[in-house]
């Protein structure tokens, strides 16, 4: 019988350490999303040269991610999501449009949302805002909507589809 108790006490305290590995917040990914809201930021202000430097500033962090720090249970989906999302950021720190930078910013933001799915990356909470004109998503560190995909008269424009915390 203390056999069974002891078996069964292991499997609960490895179980719980599951859990709460899968809450964890990997810190290099906590970069990533800084480095994606400062990429956000400079759309917001409509400067491709800083989207584009920005951008540069994001392929430094994801390319630098030891993967020793990336829960096994999700290691798979970050590779595919990492080549996703060093494709989209190489795309914005070569592009000089503007257009084409915002335009490009969306799957970037689906790309970073999918692998907060998979891998806690904030220990804040995140808002999924969703752009009904562009039909196109972005990720936000608050509850105020201030769209990238348009200058200031429409960077209003916009809801929270859903938050992730």
């Amino acid at each position: 019988m203390k056999k069974i108790c002891f078996i069964i006490l292991i499997a609960i305290t490895g179980f719980n350490r599951q859990l709460f590995a899968q809450d964890t917040v990997v810190p290099s990914l906590k970069s990533l999303l800084n480095s994606y809201y400062t990429i956000e930021g400079s759309l917001l202000k409509s400067n491709s040269v800083t989207t584009a430097s920005s951008s540069d500033e994001f392929l430094k962090v994801i390319n630098g991610i030891d993967m020793k720090t990336i829960p096994a249970d999700g290691m798979k989906k970050f590779m595919s999501l990492q080549k996703k999302l060093i494709s989209d950021a190489t795309y914005l720190s070569k592009s000089k449009s503007l257009t084409d930078q915002r335009t490009r910013f969306a799957d970037l933001s689906t790309n970073l949302y999918l692998l907060s799915k998979v891998i806690k990356i904030s220990d804040k909470p995140m808002y999924y805002d969703y752009c009904p004109m562009k039909k196109s998503y972005w990720l936000a560190a608050n509850k105020d909507i201030k769209n990238p995909y348009y200058d200031s008269p429409m960077q209003d424009c916009g809801m929270i589809s859903e938050t992730n915390n």
